[in-house]
């Protein structure tokens, strides 16, 4: 992995960061002007395949966009799971006719995929999922519940985690499927949250929803495969989120800290100011070289290797992110509650990357079991 990025990531890095910073965004204001402008200027589908209609690159690409968005204020949460998530699996798993039917309107804007996979019963446990579809003929029949699905009201539809029966051992196994806004007995209903985002959250219920055999994405046989194939993604992408709201934050400390005087001296001279500022940023450039680990693991088909990587940098970016929101709302002491200068909102939004899309004790549990090969707790 080149420890130093290249001519294009650090061109991509500035004109994302230009676009953005032109563009003040209020927190939890309608970000879909900015999606769709962001979009024309093809870095939603940065990641997704060239043939159809995306930039050809991978998540590396598609990180750096939304760091630098996050950076700039500007982050764009559907980045993680539209074309993170579900235009990774259907651009690997997909049929000729689901990626030439999702991935261009994916990369151009015009269209938008949730995701769906936690269930209020089974938390962090995949294995509990009781979500369930059964053949009916020719066609299947989606039956469950879902919790803490993002943007389901603004995307077309939603790629569903479900279970089905496996013929041979009458076990359940994950499998994948394109719900679309519209199907009858698919139900949604806003979830009461304190965090004020543009991308609201819902729970949903799917009551018998029937679906074509075509809504089935990949080999009924290889649901866990793919189900991680989009998993990994959103780790990354989570890590770079909250690596740029980490950035954002930081950066509006140090520009307070250097220009607020109280005892004939910016207060940025004082180390107690600057050492923890300094600390921030020291951990915030750690975990994005292990974001850029990452997403370069998996960009490059390793998809153990970037399993590993992409937990540590989703705990290391997590973790960086709520250190550096705290103290750069300290720094400013009654200000940095204000909104005025904008920091208190995101105290709430930084303990977010510590709990999704998987909690920091999973990610440790992760760490302990598959990397350092202790025996299980569970």
């Amino acid at each position: 992995m080149p420890l130093i990025e290249s001519n294009e990531h650090k061109a991509l890095r500035e004109a994302v960061a230009s676009f953005a910073n032109n563009h003040p965004h209020a927190p939890g204001a309608d970000n879909r002007p900015f999606w769709q402008e962001a979009a024309k200027l093809g870095y939603i589908g940065v990641n997704l395949p060239e043939a159809y209609g995306g930039g050809g690159g991978g998540i590396t690409e598609l990180s750096l966009v939304l760091e630098e968005m996050g950076a700039a204020g500007n982050p764009l949460l559907m980045m993680i799971v539209s074309p993170a998530i579900c235009g990774t699996v259907i651009s690997r798993f997909g049929t000729e006719a689901q990626k030439r039917e999702w991935l261009p309107a994916l990369a151009d804007g015009s269209r938008l995929m949730a995701f769906g996979i936690t269930e209020p019963d089974a938390g962090s446990n995949s294995h509990r999922i009781t979500t369930t579809a059964r053949r009916d003929g020719t066609d299947w029949l989606l039956t469950g519940r879902k919790v803490f699905v993002s943007g389901v009201d603004i995307a077309d539809a939603t790629l569903v985690v479900g279970r089905t029966e496996d013929a041979r051992t009458g076990k359940l196994k994950p499998c994948l499927f394109i719900v679309p806004r519209d199907a009858e007995g698919f139900q949604r209903r806003p979830i009461d949250m304190e965090l004020h985002a543009a991308e609201k959250q819902f729970e949903l219920v799917l009551d018998d929803v029937r679906l074509p055999a075509e809504a089935l994405v990949g080999d009924e046989d290889a649901g866990l495969l793919q189900l991680f194939a989009g998993l990994n993604p959103e780790r990354v992408m989570t890590a770079a989120f909250a690596i740029g709201m980490g950035r954002y934050a930081l950066a509006r400390a140090v520009a307070y800290a250097r220009e607020r005087t109280v005892w004939n001296a910016p207060i940025g001279s004082h180390q107690a100011i600057a050492h923890p500022l300094a600390q921030a940023h020291i951990d915030l450039e750690l975990a994005r070289l292990m974001t850029r680990k990452a997403a370069h693991l998996y960009d490059a088909g390793d998809d153990i290797g970037a399993g590993e990587a992409a937990n540590m940098a989703k705990y290391a970016a997590a973790e960086a992110c709520v250190k550096a929101v705290d103290q750069a709302v300290h720094t400013l002491g009654g200000n940095g509650l204000t909104r005025e200068y904008g920091l208190a909102s995101l105290i709430t939004a930084a303990r977010v990357s510590r709990i999704a899309p998987v909690s920091r004790e999973m990610i440790l549990n992760y760490v302990s079991h598959q990397t350092l090969g202790l025996p299980k707790s569970y």
